[in-house]
């Protein structure tokens, strides 16, 4: 039987290594990751647990229910650790709707709004989880974001408007913010930002992550991944991040192959021979990454 993701998060700490997750917003990329994940399994001899992420936007156009069906037919199907994750979403509405299709995790994002509301608003979604998961048997975690690090998985000219020192999460905000609202999980804004920058992501607060994980005592979650130095994610681990979430490379790579193979074919019409190409390029992303994020 799989265990929960809770369980492979607390596993993860245990051995000092982070989850990968990883967003799609169509089959070509569920089918890099999965088979990324699946050869590093069979590489390592044990599963390795990975986390399909959908924004609002990525679940509009994929499906929520369609997705959903498709992570639970392939865990079922393979007994393999992959859960799916509700990535960004603005409202308690929303993650109610994902939740009720069967994701296993959702985050809130209320950054915009006044401390006290998000907290409202982040502890009315932690209730109906656990309603929903005792309800049906499940064990369902929420995350919400504290600080800013901007809202769009791109390449940038330079750090986000709005993204500064300043908006970075305080250890003492991050206590405060667990005890309100009894969230699973906490994503800070530690020196990360969405998207990659083209000439370099800044680097991480890796004293800060620290302070972080030991005042609010809940796993961290490292938003914005493409772009960080590799030694920033070695350390950001040992600091306390669990989970780490990869968006833009992939993107960029899947555009960057299928640009090829369709430069290379320009006569080839049919979708499973010019997609091909983004579907591996999407597996290499992904299968160094994990490597990385496992310590292999």
């Amino acid at each position: 039987m799989i265990k929960t993701l809770r369980e492979y998060i607390k596993e993860a700490e245990g051995k000092g290594i982070a989850i990968g997750h990883f967003n799609i917003s169509n089959m070509e990329g569920l089918h890099g990751i999965y088979n990324a994940s699946k050869k590093l399994s069979e590489e390592t001899g044990s599963p390795v647990p990975i986390i399909i992420g959908v924004s609002e936007g990525e679940e509009e156009f994929i499906g929520r229910d369609e997705v959903a069906v498709l992570v639970k037919m392939i865990r079922e199907r393979d007994n393999y650790p992959i859960f799916l994750n509700a990535d960004h979403h603005y409202t308690f509405e929303s993650v109610k709707k994902a939740l009720e299709a069967g994701y296993d995790a959702a985050i809130l994002d209320a950054v915009k709004l006044p401390l006290e509301e998000n907290i409202i608003l982040t502890k009315k979604c932690v209730e109906y989880a656990k309603e929903l998961g005792d309800k049906e048997g499940r064990d369902i975690l929420i995350e919400a974001e504290l600080g800013f690090i901007g809202q769009s998985s791109k390449l940038l000219d330079a750090i986000p408007e709005g993204v500064s020192e300043a908006t970075m999460t305080k250890p003492e905000d991050a206590k405060y913010f667990v005890e309100q609202t009894d969230i699973n999980l906490l994503a800070p804004s530690v020196g990360n930002i969405h998207g990659m920058i083209k000439g370099g992501n800044p680097r991480l607060d890796i004293e800060r992550i620290k302070a972080i994980r030991e005042a609010c005592g809940v796993p961290l979650v490292l938003h914005g991944g493409s772009g960080i130095a590799d030694e920033d994610f070695t350390s950001a681990i040992k600091a306390g991040i669990s989970i780490i979430h990869i968006n833009t490379e992939i993107r960029v790579a899947y555009k960057n192959a299928l640009e090829k193979s369709l430069k290379e074919n320009p006569n080839e019409v049919a979708p499973y021979k010019f997609l091909k190409g983004g579907v591996e390029a999407v597996e290499d992303v992904v299968y160094n990454r994990l490597k990385l994020f496992n310590n292999l």
